[in-house]
């Protein structure tokens, strides 16, 4: 598979949503991107607060402008702050560098695009995150 379908962000949603369910969580939002940051879907469940769309788009962003899961962002905003300070600042304040922003490879390695949940906390996130990308076959890169 060389690029992610809107059938197949689908399918991450609503495997990400079955997690939440299953682990009873909060509300949650989910947003699937394509490698080069364009939106596929936004989903937020009933009761998630307003701004969780823009939490959920900056957290995939942030996995797609560094390359990894934005667990590694959240680690570098604690040992090299100017570091996250600086991409924040070239992004625009597009990033939220905060676990629960994770890639998605196929089976080759190649980035497809990126998730980003935000609704629980950041490590039940990203385990939705997962849960939804291994849903459909393809490969998580938390950081």
């Amino acid at each position: 598979m060389r690029k992610l379908t809107l059938s197949i962000a689908e399918t991450i949603t609503s495997a990400a949503f079955e997690k939440a369910a299953e682990l009873k969580l909060k509300p949650l939002t989910v947003a699937v991107l394509d490698a080069g940051g364009h939106t596929i879907v936004v989903k937020r469940q009933d009761g998630s607060s307003i701004m969780r769309p823009q939490i959920a788009t900056g957290k995939a962003i942030g996995a797609l402008a560094v390359g990894t899961g934005t667990r590694w962002l959240n680690a570098n905003a604690e040992s090299r702050p100017h570091f996250v300070n600086a991409l924040n600042g070239v992004s625009g304040g597009a990033i939220v560098p905060v676990p629960g922003g994770v890639l998605i490879r196929n089976a080759e390695g190649e980035t497809l695009g990126a998730v980003g949940i935000t609704g629980d906390s950041s490590d039940n996130d990203e385990a939705c995150a997962v849960a939804g990308i291994e849903a459909v076959n393809l490969v998580s890169d938390c950081g």
